[in-house]
């Protein structure tokens, strides 16, 4: 397999040039089609000379991600489905907002947090994606959106898989999106989330960026939180509010704590009380999130006024709390779900094959 030219920075696609005795500004040319003019295959690159297109042909492949299927919702979101080069499965989720057009990308194909609430572990992991093929995701999407002459403002690495499972992808990838010879696409409105790897989290702190970061907590006890999301019972509830204190005192930055709520499992006023002891030391935003039903999980969404109430719980503890606008529940947006019912279509087709047999 050639390489993914996505996942080279400015520097490494100097260094490849300079090493095949071709000038280093071939770099930034390639650069300017790949990003600017987004050109979908080599041979459209016509500043470039013939030995410098043979060796990108040899080298690179461009075709990193074909287009599957798309489903919009009657709110505007669209979810994407591609196929990779290994013909696996990933999804990207394009959603609009007031203040523009966010893209949330997947960072591996399927997952291994096992979370139970989440449809992207039915399955498990296959494998991390590259930098490329993260960074692909966002360039075929802003393909679609320059037919409408708009952009990507803002992206979240929260689709399928665990970014912090894939931590050195991510961070080349949040580094080149971020380039301003790539999408240029601020820090400041890139967000990563993570379901509590409690040593990246050092690590993403030490590195000091403008990124966001946001943490899956979802539960104040080890019993219930370990339950609902295994990767507790490796760091817990201790170990993880210890990372986050770090991570404030660190970057002056506060973090987004993710509490996706579960009919009956974690949505009590109780709970609601408990969240605020917890979390008062910290300098953090809780985004409260009504979880979508997904067929394959028992989890079911609490009620309208269970939300409200859970909130309002927390805002008289002083705790800065919000519910998270849902879009896409009508086109299977929570994360994995399409990337599953294809997968498991595939399942039956090839099953019916050996029947048919």
């Amino acid at each position: 397999m050639k390489n993914n030219i996505y996942a080279y920075t400015l520097e490494e696609l100097q260094a490849f040039f300079s090493e095949n005795n071709e000038a280093k500004f071939r770099a930034s040319q390639v650069y300017n089609w790949l990003y600017q003019k987004r050109v979908n295959s080599f041979a459209q690159m016509n500043n470039l000379s013939k030995r410098a297109l043979d060796l990108l042909t040899e080298h690179f492949d461009i075709e990193i991600l074909t287009f599957v299927l798309k489903q919009e919702s009657i709110d505007g979101t669209i979810k994407f489905l591609f196929k990779v080069r290994d013909h696996h499965f990933i999804e990207a989720v394009l959603m609009k907002h007031d203040y523009g057009y966010s893209v949330c990308v997947s960072t591996q194909i399927g997952c291994k947090m096992g979370c139970t609430f989440c449809a992207s572990t039915i399955g498990g992991v296959v494998r991390n994606l590259d930098s490329g093929e993260i960074m692909a995701q966002v360039i075929e999407i802003q393909k679609y959106l320059d037919n409408a002459n708009e952009r990507v403002s803002s992206l979240v690495l929260m689709g399928s898989g665990e970014p912090f499972d894939n931590y050195d992808n991510v961070i080349k990838f949040i580094n080149l999106v971020n380039n301003d010879h790539t999408l240029n696409i601020g820090a400041r409105h890139i967000t990563v989330s993570t379901s509590g790897i409690v040593p990246r989290i050092y690590d993403f702190a030490d590195l000091n960026l403008q990124v966001t970061l946001a943490i899956s907590l979802h539960a104040t006890t080890n019993t219930v939180r370990s339950l609902i999301m295994p990767i507790n019972r490796r760091y817990p509830l201790e170990e993880l509010i210890k990372a986050i204190k770090y991570y404030n005192d660190k970057t002056k930055r506060r973090v987004t704590l993710e509490f996706g709520l579960l009919n009956d499992v974690n949505d009590s006023i109780a709970e609601a009380l408990r969240l605020g002891d917890l979390i008062k030391p910290l300098l953090c935003h809780v985004n409260v999130i009504p979880i979508n039903d997904v067929s394959e999980r028992k989890h079911k969404k609490p009620s309208l006024s269970r939300i409200k109430q859970f909130v309002e719980t927390l805002e008289k503890q002083g705790i800065n709390a919000t519910i998270r606008k849902e879009l896409g529940s009508d086109i299977d947006a929570a994360c994995g779900q399409l990337r599953a019912k294809k997968a498991s279509l595939i399942r039956r087709r090839m099953y019916a094959k050996r029947i048919n047999y």
